[in-house]
């Protein structure tokens, strides 16, 4: 294949190799162009490709070029399409899960040998497998076909997840490939594939954590370089938190189902790291860091199960407790059945959790148990404690008195059935040991009746049977020291249990360290049963006697508190006085207290003020001295730097020296391998250069002599050579000239004589077909043949013209049709201009109307206000021949005006902005209240709204007139007239100058 061929032609041709039956061929071709540089742009065709390349993988078992091709593909679609390298993934998990369920299926029928091998099996290899197994045949069936898919599947699971580790947009596909790995190995029961699998999901997990953990990503984010292993990751979010929680649940569930209880307990460890990043996530980011109750419900309902099935019945119970209290919280819409049920589970739980502090370690004190200790104990309670942080139990030492003491705290016996808290204070309370049995079998077979399917109590049956057997040998041995078998068989028939059974619960309890010890021994030469030390010969080393002494003390403080007990009154006035001098002394305590405090806080202030002046200066220092070194290093790389650049150029220099004389001396013929440095430094590279061109003008003169010699010479010898061979030249011609003449001549003859024997045969059958009249047949056929052809001929030409006119016909049918419509089309123009016409005239008149009305209100107006300015002017003259002040008051104004002030609370009166006095017909306002802005005398009017248009100052007309400030600024909606400063919308005129003061 070339490497620049197209992905299209690439992918049709492979098309073409697998239609002739050649899928190795093809597999190779679009491997090489999956792995082709070029070509890095992804498309479609690239995706067919891909679909293609996975089947004819999955055909030829080929699970290492599939993981490659994976491989190619994903750097080429990872950032440019995603969503395509999500359907390819699903595209290979679904294809390989199909082609293993389909050899399951085969390998589980009746299949032939033949039929699978393609020919007779080997007899050997058959009686080899008879041996090892019951059914050969079906063994070889599963390793033909069932194990190469199984295999490739798994290859395909590692190799989607380790694409996927770290591609946060593809993050809920990673997790839907894992579980699904986890569901195949649980299916085929693949317990090695499993622990693999486990260990590749924790080392992707830990790779997060370590390099894709919220503080590296904030480093990335103030510019750092991300690390190769968690490349496409975009942090820690709660969807994440919560995929790889549910991701870990589906693996705990698998573990337990394979009976693999280590990668249980391992998974427990990863959940846990997991909750860790979930609360560093709450801390350093903000919001609730805590996984939804619903998840950790979840969490704690498949551990109860794990432990069941691992046989931990202490971690069962706490698990179920756990399971309890967060549904019992968060689950406001369980059931009182449901409840019921969850509690029952956690008192039974807890029921069989076998006693770990019985008579013997009551008895005992904490030096006791400190002797007892050893180091399997000590490495058993810290993997407890372990699991119980990892687990997020309450305590760091769980033990069964501590869950039963919550559950009674919690009040949890309240939602138990009566016979379950019957059963709980038979096996908590002191009780007789040879009613034990009797009242314990009634409870124990309303226990077992309890079945319900999943949700079944009766499995808790059988441990509490044991824990009653332990609690029965205890009992008996506090009150008995030897018992016959056949009445400790009579005591137990009541549990339904072999005494077989019996015994090893005594045995496993007398060897158990984990339990309460048993001291006891079972003679069966003498039928009986023996509690204690073995012979008693020993009383005073035996553990009983340890705290022996310490119980007779403790015994005998409680006889003399009886018989000679305290003088309550004494001890009273004691205390009083203890108090009344505490009261005294504690004022000046508290003094001292405070005024200790006080100097201490004042020294720590002096001390750390010491302290940071004293880093100061040595910081001052330090940097002094950094910058001080700083700046002579930086000199020192100056000069080493230059000194550096000068060996350089000066070795440069002499190895080019060194080079150019090898080389002359080389040219010379001299050997320069065995001259040392120091003979080529002492030659003169002058002298050297000179003796070298003169050997090589002499050995070019001495080669130029040899050619010239060698020409003299050729030339000689080729000129004796053409002169002897000019007679041999001409004696072959001729000859030539002979032979093809007489070959001329025979060929002439031969066609001659065939001519001849032709032209005989032509003149035989003409003559045959003469007497047998063809020819005149031929004739009269030709004759007929033409008679029929000329009249169809005549008909097609009579239908052509009838057709050349029906067309004419229409086609002037058309063009009368077409000039009608054009007629009617120009009449209707003509009559719409015509009807434009007369509106703008319309229009114009109206306009010229409205123009000539504004223009006589403006002159109206022009009239009002000249006689105004006179009146004021002969006012202002009067003033001043009267000699009054030059400022008119209020009311000189008012009466001048012809009105009085009117206040602004009163100027509501009229709906105008104010307006003139002569102007309060329908009008939005009138001339002495409610002016905007203007018009503070009665006449004046400021900015009115006049709906003819009429306006004292600056009013606003309707029909377009404005009178600005007494006849100046109207505005004009069709032309724009204005008495001053008037916009003209239509003529956009420009305005004409404020007459208001001329």
């Amino acid at each position: 294949m070339s490497w620049n061929q197209k992905p299209e032609n690439a992918f049709r041709r492979a098309q073409e190799l697998i239609n002739i039956k050649q899928p190795e061929s093809a597999l190779t071709l679009l491997h090489e162009t999956l792995s082709n540089r070029r070509n890095r742009t992804w498309s479609l065709t690239y995706e067919e490709i891909m679909t293609t390349y996975i089947d004819l993988c999955l055909e030829l078992n080929k699970s290492r070029e599939v993981k490659d091709g994976l491989h190619q593909y994903r750097n080429m679609s990872q950032s440019q399409a995603p969503g395509s390298l999500e359907t390819v993934v699903r595209y290979l998990i679904e294809q390989s899960e199909a082609k293993c369920k389909e050899a399951k299926e085969a390998t589980s029928g009746d299949v032939p040998i033949a039929d699978l091998d393609d020919g007779t099996p080997d007899a050997n290899n058959m009686m080899l497998l008879s041996t090892m197994t019951a059914d050969p045949a079906q063994v070889q069936r599963e390793s033909t076909l069932l194990l190469p898919k199984i295999k490739f599947l798994w290859e395909a699971y590692r190799a989607v997840l380790d694409i996927l580790k770290s591609n946060s947009k593809l993050e809920r596909l990673y997790h839907a490939t894992s579980v699904r790995a986890l569901a195949f190995c649980g299916e085929y029961k693949r317990r090695t594939e499993f622990r693999r699998l486990c260990d590749l999901l924790r080392m992707h997990l830990q790779n997060l954590q370590k390099y894709g953990g919220i503080t590296a990503m904030a480093k990335i984010e103030e510019g750092g370089k991300p690390n190769n292993r968690v490349r496409g990751w975009e942090g820690w979010t709660a969807e994440s938190i919560e995929l790889h929680l549910q991701t870990r649940f589906t693996q705990l569930e698998t573990a337990s189902t394979l009976h693999l209880y280590t990668e249980g307990f391992r998974t427990v460890e990863d959940i846990f790291n997991i909750l860790q990043v979930s609360h560093s996530r709450r801390k350093i980011a903000g919001g609730s860091g805590v996984p939804k109750a619903k998840v950790m419900a979840a969490y704690y309902e498949k551990l109860t199960t794990l432990f069941w099935v691992s046989g931990n019945y202490l971690f069962h119970a706490f698990a179920w407790y756990k399971f309890y209290t967060l549904c019992k919280e968060y689950n406001r819409g369980m059931l009182d059945e449901q409840k019921k049920h969850q509690a029952s589970s956690v008192l039974l739980a807890a029921l069989c959790i076998p006693s770990a502090s019985d008579s013997a370690n009551s008895s005992s004190n904490d030096g006791a148990a400190k002797i007892k200790s050893s180091v399997h104990d000590d490495i058993a309670k810290d993997k407890t404690a372990r699991m119980a942080s990892l687990l997020g139990f309450h305590t760091r030492n769980p033990t069964r008195e501590a869950l039963l003491s919550e559950l009674r705290a919690k009040n949890i016996m309240a939602d138990v059935p009566e016979y379950l808290r019957d059963l709980y204070e038979l096996l908590e309370e002191n009780s007789n040991p040879l009613t034990l049995v009797e009242k314990a079998k009634p409870l124990l077979e309303r226990l077992r009746s309890e079945n319900d399917g999943e949700d079944s109590l009766s499995h808790y049956v059988e441990p509490i049977t044991s824990v009653l057997i332990l609690k029965l040998m205890h009992s008996l041995s506090a009150s008995y020291h030897t018992i016959d078998l056949d009445h400790l068989k009579s005591l137990t028939a009541g549990f339904g249990v072999p005494f077989t059974e019996i015994e090893k619960a005594i045995i496993a309890s007398a060897t158990s360290k984990s339990t309460a010890p048993l001291h006891v021994r079972i003679d069966h030469r003498a039928n009986s049963l023996r509690f204690g030390d073995a012979g008693g010969c020993a009383p005073f080393e035996s553990d009983a006697m340890r705290s022996q002494l310490t119980n007779v003390a403790k015994q005998l403080s409680k006889v003399c508190a009886v018989i000679n007990p305290t003088d309550l009154n004494a001890v009273a006035i004691e205390r009083k006085a203890l108090y009344e001098d505490v009261r005294a002394s504690v004022g000046k305590e508290h003094e001292d207290m405070l005024a200790r405090k006080e100097l201490i806080e004042s020294k720590k202030e002096e001390a750390e003020r010491l302290a940071q002046e004293k880093l100061k200066e040595d910081e001052r220092k330090k940097f002094e001295a950094m910058v001080n070194a700083k700046a002579e290093e930086e000199r020192r790389l100056v000069r080493e730097q230059q000194l550096r650049e000068r060996e350089k150029l000066e070795k440069i220099r002499k190895e080019m020296e060194m080079n150019e004389k090898k080389n002359i001396l080389k040219a010379m013929g001299q050997n320069t391998e065995a001259m040392t440095e120091a003979d080529l430094a002492a030659i003169d590279a002058d002298k050297l250069v000179k003796e070298h061109n003169m050997k090589a003008m002499k050995k070019k003169d001495e080669a130029e002599r040899k050619v010239r010699e060698m020409q003299k010479k050729l030339d000689y010898v080729v000129r004796a050579t053409r002169i002897e061979e000019v007679p041999r030249i001409k004696k072959r011609y001729e000859e030539s000239v002979r032979a093809e003449k007489e070959h001329y001549e025979a060929d002439v003859i031969r066609k001659a004589q065939k001519a001849k024997l032709q032209w005989d045969d032509d003149c035989k059958s003409k003559k045959e077909l003469v007497d047998f009249g063809v020819f005149g047949c031929m004739k009269s056929f030709e004759k007929t043949a033409m008679e029929g052809r000329v009249a169809q001929h005549r008909i097609s030409c009579e239908k052509e013209d009838l057709n050349a006119l029906e067309l004419a016909e229409m086609a002037k049918l058309q063009r009368a049709r077409k000039r009608k419509e054009d007629e009617i089309r120009r009449q209707k123009e003509e009559e719409e201009r015509i009807k434009r016409d007369e509106e703008q005239k319309k229009a114009e008149e109206e306009r010229q109307r409205r123009e000539d009305e504004r223009r006589r209100k403006e002159a109206e107006q022009e009239e009002i206000r000249k006689k105004k300015d006179a009146e004021r002017q002969a006012a202002y003259k009067t003033r001043e021949s009267s000699g009054g002040s030059n400022a008119p008051t209020s009311r000189a104004l008012d009466n001048a005006a012809g009105g009085k002030y009117v206040p602004p609370s009163s100027r509501g009166a009229g709906r105008a902005w104010g307006g003139d006095s002569e102007s309060r017909s329908n009008a939005f306002g009138s001339g002495r209240g409610d002016s905007f802005g203007g018009g503070r005398y009665e006449g004046g009017g400021s900015r009115g709204y006049d709906r003819d248009g009429d306006r004292g100052r600056g009013g606003y007309d309707r029909d377009g007139d404005r009178g600005g400030r007494g006849g100046g600024g109207g505005f004009d909606r069709d032309r724009g007239g204005r008495g001053g400063g008037g916009y003209d919308r239509d003529s956009a005129q420009e305005p004409r100058s404020n007459n208001r003061w001329n």
